[in-house]
């Protein structure tokens, strides 16, 4: 056990996680590699939980901070003008693709979907709220509320009347060996029951839906299933509210927004993790008059501020310049097409991918039970072997890989090839 980690252990909450048996301190990156404190390198697969969408050290993004720094100013609060919230707000509201869009920044998802839920319970009056088994949406009381995995709700306790559908959850009994249309079909006519059954009169505030589901493991409804749900929620004025924290920015190379996949514009749509490239910012878009119609005054003291301003406006418009989500389409193919080969593996429950978005899921030879031990295994054997990733899913068992979108065709065979081969040599030690 490492010194630090022993003081990491004496001042920091036991629930908070660390991956590894042995956890690292990253001390620098540079592109899209990092160098632990022992000197060891790695080609970065997971990137601060899809948080550094560049990468390390890109001269756009330090360069842009360095000049606001110069200037002084870190922060002034939102009760000034900062400019550079303005042009960003600009840039993210057509972007969206939401009529009369506005935007208001935070400083994390968390408090994103905080603000988009705060919305749609005031325009609609009620708190009843719908939600997506599998689902993640943050760490507070609210967003814990709406959030359908139960290794990450630490309390029932609940400011708002949550309702849960289906849509992720294709290995569920009623549902197996059904196609997409099948399965659509059959999610609308829940949707359908838990309004007549469960939702009291007037109907739901909101939907709120990750269009992949991050903590869930890369789980992800068939692409118009939203839009399915959204022309219900319609008829009862019900709004829609898009969680794009992981997918957004062109991560899922087919589409801007993850909730493009399924042909629909959302009211809402809640954005956070990559914008910055590690700093802090958050936010929501939405349709001008749910944006103004809170009846009290609101400000975020560090939403919105100078810096955080700078970084997020160099690494979206790097993004842009460099057509980033083509970028993506084009190499998670790459990479998802050499995953599948692992689909055969006996510990290998499952291949998916969209975009620079990939799961396998790791599930117990003799009796296809989700494995989270062998997970944490491949862990292991893939940093071993030069290469970070991520898990998750409802039962810790799903490798997740979400390297930067700069990512280059050389870096993508190489993580992809890693990754199989650390894959194989858990498989051939649980079969031995």
């Amino acid at each position: 056990m490492s010194e630090l980690y022993e003081r990491h252990r004496a001042v920091m909450p036991s629930w908070l996680a660390l991956y590894y048996d042995d956890p690292m301190e990253i001390t620098s990156g540079k592109g899209n590699r990092v160098t632990d404190a022992e000197g060891n390198t790695y080609l970065d697969f997971f990137a601060g939980i899809l948080t550094n969408m560049l990468g390390y050290d890109v001269a756009e993004v330090r360069e842009a901070v360095e000049r606001q720094i110069a200037r002084g100013v870190v922060h002034t609060s939102t009760l000034y003008l900062i400019r550079g919230q303005v042009e960003l707000a600009e840039k993210i509201a057509r972007l969206s693709g939401i009529p009369d869009a506005k935007v208001f920044f935070t400083n994390s998802g968390t408090e994103a979907n905080e603000t988009a839920l705060l919305l749609a319970t005031y325009a609609r009056g009620t708190d009843q709220v719908l939600a997506m088994r599998n689902s993640y949406h943050g760490r507070s009381f609210g967003a814990v509320a709406v959030t359908g995995n139960t290794a990450w709700k630490n309390s029932s306790l609940s400011p708002l009347n949550v309702h849960y559908l289906h849509g992720t959850d294709r290995d569920h009994p009623a549902f197996r060996g059904m196609d997409d249309a099948a399965y659509t079909e059959a999610c609308v006519a829940d949707l359908r029951e838990v309004l007549a059954t469960a939702v009291a009169a007037g109907g739901p505030a909101a939907l709120i839906a990750e269009p992949v589901q991050g903590v869930g493991g890369f789980s992800m409804a068939p692409d118009g299933l939203l839009a399915a749900y959204k022309e219900v929620l319609d008829e009862y004025g019900a709004l829609f509210i898009s969680d794009e924290v992981q997918t957004g920015w062109g991560r899922t190379g087919s589409s801007f927004w993850g909730i493009g996949n399924h042909g629909v514009v959302p009211d809402a749509l809640t954005f956070a993790k990559g914008l910055g490239n590690g700093f802090a910012v958050g936010g929501v878009v939405a349709r001008g008059d749910l944006m103004d119609a809170l009846p009290a005054n609101g400000l975020s003291t560090f939403g919105g501020n100078p810096v955080s301003m700078a970084a997020a406006n160099a690494t979206l418009d790097y993004v842009l310049d460099h057509d980033l989500q083509a970028n993506a389409d084009r190499l998670g193919r790459v990479v998802l097409g050499g995953l599948t080969a692992l689909a055969d593996l006996p510990t290998v429950g499952g291949v998916r991918g969209k975009g620079l978005m990939f799961a396998v899921d790791m599930v117990d030879p003799e009796t296809g039970a989700p494995a989270p031990a062998l997970a944490a295994r491949v862990l292991e054997e893939a940093r071993r072997r030069g290469l970070l990733i991520g898990k998750g899913g409802l039962r810790g068992n799903v490798l997740r890989m979400a390297p930067p979108l700069t990512l280059t065709e050389d870096e993508a065979h190489e993580g992809r090839d890693t990754l199989v081969d650390a894959v194989r040599a858990v498989d051939a030690a649980a079969r031995g």
